[in-house]
C-alpha cells in the first residue's frame, strides 16, 4: 500500500473531501509522525502500534562484499511494535 492508496481510500470513505485533500491529510499525518520521531519522542497509535526510537552504539562491522572490517557510526533507528489488537487481527486472518 502506498501513500496514494491511503489518500484514495480516505477520499472514498470520508464524505465531503477531495482527492487532493485526502493526499494532504495523509502527508500531514506522516509529517507529524516524522517530526515527533526527529525530536526523539516515540509515537503510540492506540490499536495499531508504537514507533520507538532506539540508540545504536558505534561498532565494528564487516563489508559484505570484501569481508573487510569497517566502522559503523552511532545512530538512531526506528522500530515498530504492533499492538496486541493488530496482532490478533492479523493472526485471525490466517486461520
Amino acid at each position: 500500500m502506498t501513500k496514494s492508496d491511503l489518500a484514495e481510500h480516505l477520499y472514498e470513505t470520508v464524505e465531503g473531501i477531495t482527492k487532493q485533500q485526502g493526499a494532504e491529510y495523509i502527508e500531514a499525518t506522516l509529517d507529524l509522525i516524522k517530526q515527533t520521531l526527529e525530536k526523539g519522542q516515540n509515537v503510540k497509535i492506540a490499536g495499531f502500534g508504537n514507533f520507538v526510537l532506539r540508540e545504536k552504539n558505534a561498532r565494528l562491522g564487516r563489508n559484505p562484499h570484501t569481508g573487510e572490517p569497517m566502522p559503523l557510526t552511532a545512530r538512531r533507528v526506528v522500530t515498530f511494535k504492533a499492538s496486541q489488537i493488530l496482532r490478533k487481527q492479523i493472526n485471525s486472518a490466517c486461520e
